[in-house]
């Protein structure tokens, strides 16, 4: 939310990272100067850009009426919407929640919402699984469940549809991990199993991979090299990147993990020759066949070939220009898996005498070889490099892509879609933007004050979905 801060020191360094992502994303005060920002984490910021917003946003390609059309609209109360996606003509909503203001003031710990996409113009709620009140052996109080993956898998021990929710604390003494939920019924989700992972903040994003009939849980644990360090961080804990057999989804198991500490010999923090303090680890990730896609954050977007399992091997890597900020944040693959699509989450959008003055966006490169690759362009809107930046947070997201074009949930920019078949010079399509909101617990915003606030999007049958952090779940079409 500020300029990258600046410390001395690698001591000072792990000091302020930790003091930030103890449970989730603390609020940072406002400052003009260096300090810590909880950008630079993955998190979001606390408040909005602190003093009198800019201008509003210039007469960029915003679509028009003409080329997006709204169909549907549900927002479950509450705010706090997390990702989304689709599966069979159900929508599955997550939830956010953090550890500020004590007492679960922000760790509402809504689970995952069940809509009915079967009538889109009116989403219809079905269910909810993955909230603190369900019943189960492990408590799921206190914790938050942005990330779901829904997919069908045929093993020996389940045959049906299979979620797989990432699970984070918001308070002390809450479970960490990712669950497991039967949804072949939508409407009566099973709990099958949980995977516990002690000592960190929980699976940030996670991502399901059905392989013949195996299936797989890849898990994003941040930090966790270093969370779970065995003498204090000299040596590597438990790797940030794991594999999980879920074949049996009431008992899942390790079967491998990959770490740059531990692989490479990069240890977690760092600064760089210009004074940038830069830091290692993995904030999501994405499968497709025997490879897997880490969003590394200042490393870039690292290339595992997991053909075995038991043993994920280093390929490639992204790279960042001494200028840039970093935070490889999300990873999608277009062109039959050569062209990796890459976000960069950052809400640093002030003047740095070192980091170029833009809030995070879009990265296209060619990874026909996976060893080097290679980058071919970028996409920015007209706000990217605003400053003072408008009202609102104006860093690109998450990526999605359905044939020749990317679908990019931007924050108060909404969902923005993207011709890529010439990624050297990506094409603005279409725009959705739905219509402010405030923030109803009063976290990001106080709750006089509105804004677009889209997390996630998803493309499922001839429509697209977007959640928003404040307003819920629209489903809208792109004519």
């Amino acid at each position: 939310m500020h300029s990258k801060f600046r410390v001395v020191g690698i001591v000072t360094t792990v000091t302020v990272l930790l003091a930030l992502i103890a449970f989730a994303a603390i609020p940072v005060l406002a400052d003009p100067g260096h300090d810590g920002d909880i950008g630079e984490l993955g998190g979001f910021p606390g408040e909005l850009q602190p003093g009198q917003p800019g201008p509003p946003p210039p007469a960029s390609p915003r679509a028009s009426s003409k080329n997006v059309k709204v169909i549907g609209h549900v927002d479950p109360g509450g705010g706090f919407n997390a990702d989304v996606v689709a599966h069979q003509g159900f929508a599955y909503l997550g939830s956010w929640g953090n550890s500020a203001g004590g007492a679960g003031a922000f760790c509402p710990s809504q689970g995952v919402r069940v809509y009915s996409l079967h009538n889109p113009s009116n989403p219809t709620q079905v269910s909810t699984f993955a909230h603190g009140g369900e019943a189960g052996a492990t408590s799921l109080a206190g914790t938050w469940t942005e990330k779901v993956i829904v997919k069908h898998v045929n093993t020996p021990w389940f045959n049906g549809d299979l979620a797989a929710v990432s699970i984070q604390g918001c308070a002390a003494g809450a479970f960490t991990g990712f669950g497991l939920w039967d949804v072949t019924d939508p409407t009566n989700p099973q709990r099958l199993g949980l995977y516990s992972a002690p000592g960190t903040g929980g699976s940030h994003e996670l991502w399901l991979e059905a392989r013949g009939n195996r299936a797989h849980v890849y898990t994003a644990i941040p930090f966790s090299e270093f969370f779970t360090s065995p003498d204090g961080g000299v040596t590597p804990g438990r790797a940030d990147f794991r594999i999980v057999d879920v074949s049996n989804p009431t008992a899942p198991t390790d079967v491998g993990e990959w770490g740059a500490w531990a692989k490479l010999g990069l240890f977690p923090f760092s600064v760089d020759a210009n004074g940038v303090p830069r830091a290692n680890f993995v904030h999501s990730v994405i499968g497709e066949g025997t490879k897997a896609y880490l969003s590394y954050w200042d490393l870039g977007t690292v290339i595992l070939d997991v053909s075995d399992p038991a043993q994920p091997t280093f390929v490639g890597r992204t790279q960042f220009a001494a200028n840039e900020e970093g935070n490889a944040h999300s990873a999608w693959l277009g062109k039959g898996g050569n062209l990796l699509i890459q976000t960069d989450e950052d809400f640093s959008p002030g003047p740095d005498p070192v980091l170029e003055t833009a809030w995070g966006y879009t990265r296209f490169f060619d990874i026909s070889d996976p060893a080097n690759p290679a980058p071919v362009g970028t996409f920015k809107l007209p706000t990217t490099t605003q400053f003072p930046p408008p009202l609102g947070e104006f860093s690109v997201h998450d990526p999605k892509v359905r044939g020749g074009q990317a679908y990019l949930s931007s924050y108060s920019e909404g969902v923005v879609v993207v011709d890529i078949s010439r990624p050297a010079n990506p094409r603005f399509v279409a725009q959705f933007v739905p219509p402010p909101a405030a923030d109803p617990r009063g976290f990001f915003a106080p709750p006089d004050v509105a804004f677009p606030f889209v997390w996630g999007t998803f493309v499922d049958r001839n429509y697209v979905l977007a959640s928003d952090i404040n307003s819920g779940l629209w489903v809208f079409q792109v004519r």
